[in-house]
């Protein structure tokens, strides 16, 4: 037995040896500047500590070219984790600055109009689900790659350091050795240009990254026993820096067992906010109840419009199913959440073609989270239901509401006043509802009831219409048969382009408003 713990102890030191011997002669090897995608998980950890050791134990005249070290925030950052990044980046670049070593780090973030808060309650975006899980894009995959991006046009070439491995899963495996040369350390990236992929310990395995971490200080004064604890504590793994989007499905959603955002709607159970909640962390506990509440609303047809953005409706054949003696239509429901099942009697069927005039007739609104109980008989005899777009703007009224009343209430035990959505986002948001047809203005008004101070809301000159001017105008396109939202939406396209000299576009966008799907069905 003895011999084969020494065995072992041999194998892990010769490992980290040669990885450390690889990295210093990748490094004197060209002058093309490194990035380093760190998440704060083990892995990447890993590949920082080495990096960092292997250079301080380096001449000063070979430390000839940058080191930055990026981190992904995206603004949504389970707190703990995000905290955790910002400690270790502010003291890597602390003891790289007394050292004289040639490293920087950074974080990244989405652009404001691309941020969670602003696609989901600004756009109306459904929440992220398996098979519309558009969050890793605008959050983590384009934010590094504007970094790396910016450094190609500085330096000609990068080379993009991560903390994959092989042996983390046959998928990861299979991804690594389709981007790698034979007989070479570097891999080519496939989507960014000029830029390269370095992977220093695609060799190690899960036992060799924490004998590593739990054998081997910290070389910038972070304790790897606490890091432990957090994985311990999350019941989780890590949430790696996504850089490629051809092979961002293989990374897995950060929300499945993995540090990642907190308002995670891609799997059905949170484990890493459960997994702190109970180990402790219970002020945690209403992110949980929020993010448990935001995942299951994606199934309410009464939150959802009836068309997509672009005006396109469609439509999902349903199915029946005979319980008790009784025809019923089968709701099903993402993951494994229960189906819901409705009686058959309880719907009006009608035949596709008489589906406007039936729309008009009962004033049916599909932008609003009404929910008409029709089935549509196509021209094959099949029944379907109306395709779920994105959130009513009432929907996305009421999510900002429960947002901000969960921002007032949350106890942070290290942050004051801890914000779970910037001023920023919530002056876009309002952009977005002025499109989206809110030309009452609610937003200030709703932040204003909720929060304990004043924001700065620029005063826009937009069409801005008192509730008894908007019941006056919806009247009148009633009694001329006109789609009051459609009305709206040319108003503001006209308000849009008023006072500009050339209205390049104005043309394509009446014509567009005025060609959406669910007006002519």
């Amino acid at each position: 037995m003895t011999g084969i713990i020494s065995n072992l102890f041999e194998e892990q030191s010769n490992l980290v040896k040669e990885a450390r011997e690889e990295i210093r002669r990748v490094y004197l090897s060209d002058d093309r500047p490194w990035v380093i995608g760190y998440s704060g998980g083990k892995d990447s950890t890993v590949v920082v500590q080495l990096i960092f050791d292997t250079l301080s134990k380096m001449p000063e005249n070979e430390l000839h070219k940058k080191v930055y070290i990026i981190s992904s925030d995206t603004l949504v950052e389970t707190p703990l984790i995000i905290q955790s990044i910002n400690t270790t980046l502010n003291r890597v670049e602390n003891k790289a600055l007394k050292l004289g070593l040639p490293i920087e780090t950074h974080k990244v973030q989405p652009v404001i109009e691309q941020s969670f808060w602003v696609n989901i309650i600004g756009r109306g975006y459904p929440s992220p689900n398996q098979t519309f899980r558009w969050c890793t894009d605008r959050l983590k995959i384009d934010p590094a790659n504007r970094f790396v991006k910016d450094k190609v046009d500085t330096f000609g070439e990068v080379i993009m350091v991560l903390g994959v491995r092989e042996k983390e899963s046959r998928t990861r495996a299979n991804v690594i050795k389709s981007h790698s040369v034979t007989g070479k350390e570097l891999m080519r990236h496939s989507t960014l240009s000029n830029a390269f992929v370095y992977a220093p310990i695609k060799k190690f395995d899960l036992d060799d990254v924490w004998n590593y971490l739990l054998n081997n200080e910290s070389p910038w004064g972070d304790d790897n026993y606490e890091l432990y604890q957090l994985y311990s504590e999350s019941n989780s793994g890590e949430c790696p820096l996504v850089i490629d989007k051809t092979v961002k499905e293989s990374a897995g959603s950060c929300g499945n067992s993995r540090f990642g955002c907190w308002v995670c709607t891609v799997v059905n159970e949170d484990k890493a906010l459960t997994g702190f909640i109970q180990n402790g962390h219970d002020w945690m506990k209403p992110l949980l109840v929020f993010r448990n509440w935001l995942t299951n609303i994606r199934d309410d047809r009464t939150m959802r419009m009836k068309h997509r953005t672009n005006g396109q409706t469609y439509f999902l054949p349903v199915k029946t199913k005979v319980i008790d003696g009784i025809e019923k239509i089968i709701i099903d429901k993402k993951g494994s959440r229960e189906k819901d099942y409705i009686p058959l009697d309880n719907f009006s069927i009608i035949e596709k073609k008489e589906l406007k005039s039936y729309i008009k007739e009962h004033n049916i609104n599909l932008s609003e989270g009404y929910d008409p109980l029709i089935l549509i008989r196509d021209e094959d005899g099949n029944l379907n239901r109306f395709g779920l777009g994105g959130y009513t703007l009432e929907a996305r009224k009421e999510i900002l509401t429960r947002l901000l009343k969960l921002q007032k209430q949350l106890k942070h035990p290290d942050i004051e006043n801890y914000q779970l959505i910037s001023e920023l986002e919530l002056k876009e948001i309002r952009k977005h509802w002025f499109k989206a047809g809110d030309f009452e203005d609610g937003l200030p008004e709703i932040t204003s009831k909720i929060l304990d101070y004043s924001i700065d809301f620029e005063q826009d000159d937009r069409l801005v219409f008192s509730q008894e001017e908007l019941n006056q105008l919806e009247l009148t396109c009633q009694q001329e048969g006109l789609d009051f939202n459609l009305v709206k939406k040319l108003l503001m396209i006209e308000k849009d382009y008023s006072g500009l000299k050339v209205k390049r576009g104005l043309l394509e966008d009446l014509g567009s408003a005025l060609k959406q799907d669910y007006l002519h069905l």
